[in-house]
């Protein structure tokens, strides 16, 4: 029998589970020193790491010239021959290599694009289970074909996880014709498309999808599944034709995920758990959250409760319960009782005083939109749970919607970790080293660029009031522009980059808006950002997976230049922004303008250091940079103890589903 057939009889074969997916791990005490004592070296040796896979360079090389050779016959009849290589001898370093420099040669033909040095590093670091961390710019998206088709070849199933539709689908369209070269199938997974077009993508050799839509087709194949998800049962099931429960199914289990962004989806996105729910009656919510707003009418601040910035709480004091009793005991209301009245009051103070419009939702069409904090982006079908998200619509006198009944439930943190090979790539892991490998077992590889760095940080400015940043900002774009340089000015929330417009407007400054309010044309802005004399205002869903290219003579007058106009909760985010430029060995610079007044310093920052950077004299600058420091760890310590916190109640709450023998 030829290799051909061979290949075509294996990939016939019914699979041996329906349904594959990794058990869920249950810690123990043991585990857990266990984890911290094997997490030593994924924090501390990322690049050495990285060292030992350089190995396959080598070996690519060798086969590389072999495949240089020969026509684009041989090529696929070598595809072919790999595939039963791979298959009967798995990711042995031979075969990786071998496959490798297939791919490399396949994509220089198809798209014209070769795969650097480091970018076969990448890619062997994802097939190992592996976070590659790759500076901006260095082609993750290319890099990930080396992995797919590596692992695709092998007969595994692969989803290739992003932020944002958009991004799914350009990189399954670019990358489309290497795939399909070599034989493989590719789709694309993204919002609106239907059950059927879902089982069609999933049913690809290698699926280009989002993290949301993945992770909540899963949770519905789940509800499809229900308690009884034995994989012979499942078989048993199939004689009853169009019946039985696995043809209603539009995913075929977990097998291999490669999570580009892979800090911002397994950490950042992880405290958001998932929830598929009903509704209840909008009337019944409206007159709910009516009542729970006038409760706190004559509630003071300090007095009746204490907000916890800290973890973003609002924290009722004695006086203040008493006060909600006080005010309770003569209605008739549906908040009568003392859990009931508390919480609501809680909740409603909440949404009065810690979510404000324009930074952490949109008001569009008479509808609250969240906006995502990290992205920017907005989260169209996301709303808040426990009845916030109402109270924010009565808030701002908007149509009330029906609180959502949660009828599926997980985390990231459990999804991801069911898949039974997991891997990433991102521009900024090392920070999170820690809590990848706690978390999903995934040890971080710090890769080398192909190109020397060349991007200069000209440092910090701080400002005692907001508006001494913006006319900062706006005074420092107009000394850019006026030599030619591109300028993007990066801003944390909606409400900024409409003040930062205000103030260049009142310049004369011609510019350019890029916030969750337009993410319709974020690929056209983004494309203009490295443009002669371009001023660029975004907000951070800028800095993730869309590359800003350089116009002709911009690199030799210094390339694009980042302002920064707030620092953000992480480290990783300002990193990402700063990576906006200076991309694949071209020249480019950065700098923060920040003020006293960024909300970081009034959730987090320290009152001595803050005091202390309002003085006059040489101290100022440093206690300012001192304080945002101490407040950016805060902010990241509070942000990995939520997430902590969330895992830890999620396994509690699957040992209670479990033992009352309901699913997740």
């Amino acid at each position: 029998m030829s290799s051909s057939a061979t290949t075509l009889g294996a990939a016939s074969l019914p699979p041996a589970v329906i349904y594959p997916e990794r058990e869920d791990r249950r810690e123990n005490w043991l585990d857990r020193i266990g984890t911290v004592l094997s997490g030593l070296p994924a924090t501390l040796w990322p690049r050495l790491r990285a060292a030992r896979l350089s190995r396959i360079v080598r070996l690519a090389a060798r086969h590389g010239r072999e495949f240089a050779a020969i026509d684009d016959a041989a090529l696929a009849r070598a595809a072919t021959a790999l595939r039963v290589d791979l298959r009967r001898d798995g990711f042995v370093d031979e075969r990786v290599g071998r496959s490798f420099a297939l791919v490399r040669e396949v994509a220089e033909r198809t798209i014209g694009l070769r795969h650097f040095d480091v970018q076969m590093a990448g890619g062997f670091a994802m097939l190992k289970g592996m976070v590659a961390e790759m500076e901006t710019g260095e082609g993750k998206t290319l890099t990930a074909t080396l992995t797919a088709i590596t692992a695709a070849l092998a007969g595994i199933p692969v989803h290739v996880v992003t932020v944002n539709d958009y991004l799914a689908q350009r990189d399954a369209d670019d990358m489309g014709p290497i795939y399909r070269a070599l034989g493989l199938t590719v789709g694309t997974v993204v919002q609106g498309m239907s059950p059927e077009q879902r089982r069609a993508a999933y049913l690809c050799d290698v699926t280009y999808c989002t993290n949301k839509e993945l992770a909540f087709d899963y949770l519905r194949d789940r509800l499809v599944l229900g308690q009884n998800t034995g994989n012979l049962r499942l078989k048993l099931e199939k004689l009853y034709g169009d019946m039985a429960r696995s043809r209603r199914l539009v995913m075929r289990g977990l097998h291999f995920a490669i999570v580009d962004e892979a800090d911002s989806i397994l950490i950042d996105e992880a405290r958001t758990p998932l929830i598929i729910s009903g509704e209840t009656d909008p009337a019944d919510e409206q007159r709910l959250a009516e009542e729970a707003l006038r409760l706190i009418e004559d509630l003071d601040e300090g007095r009746h409760f204490r907000i916890v910035t800290e973890e973003r709480q609002i924290e009722l004091t004695d006086e203040g319960k008493e006060r909600l009793r006080h005010i309770t005991e003569a209605g008739d209301g549906v908040l009568m009782g003392k859990i009931r009245r508390e919480e609501a009051a809680r909740q409603a103070l909440t949404a009065r005083l810690l979510f404000h419009r324009d930074e952490h939702y949109l008001v569009r069409d008479g509808k609250v939109q969240v906006v995502d904090e990290y992205t920017g982006r907005i989260m169209a079908d996301r709303s808040w749970n426990e009845g916030l998200h109402q109270l924010i619509e009565v808030k701002e006198g908007c149509p009330v919607t029906g609180r959502k009944v949660p009828l599926a439930r997980m985390t990231y943190q459990r999804f991801f970790r069911r898949y039974h090979r997991l891997a990433g790539m991102t521009g900024t892991a090392h920070e999170v080293a820690g809590e990848l490998w706690s978390v999903y077992r995934l040890p971080v590889a710090t890769v080398p660029t192909h190109h020397r760095l060349r991007r200069r940080h000209e440092g910090d400015h701080i400002h005692r009031t907001a508006d001494d940043k913006w006319r900062a900002i706006t005074v420092r774009a107009a000394e850019l522009n006026r030599d030619g340089r591109p300028v993007l000015v990066g801003t944390r929330s909606v409400a900024a980059s409409v003040r930062a417009s205000e103030f260049l407007t009142q310049a004369g400054l011609e510019h350019v808006v890029l916030n969750a309010a337009q993410d319709r044309n974020e690929a056209e802005i983004i494309a203009r950002a490295g443009q002669l004399g371009q001023i660029t205002i975004a907000t951070n869903m800028a800095g993730r997976g869309v590359d800003i290219k350089l116009g002709p003579g911009i690199a030799e007058l210094g390339g694009l230049h980042i302002i920064m106009s707030e620092r953000h909760d992480s480290g990783r985010i300002d990193r990402q922004l700063a990576g906006r430029c200076a991309r694949q060995g071209e020249p480019g610079s950065t700098e923060a303008q920040v003020s006293l007044e960024d909300s970081l310093l009034e959730m987090f920052g320290g009152a001595f250091l803050c005091w202390l950077a309002r003085t006059q004299g040489w101290s100022k600058t440093l206690a300012g940079r001192l304080a945002f420091g101490r407040a950016q760890r805060r902010a990241e310590r509070a942000h990995s103890r939520m997430r902590a916190d969330l895992v830890k109640f999620d396994q509690r709450l699957g040992n209670l589903l479990s033992f009352s023998g309901r699913m997740e």
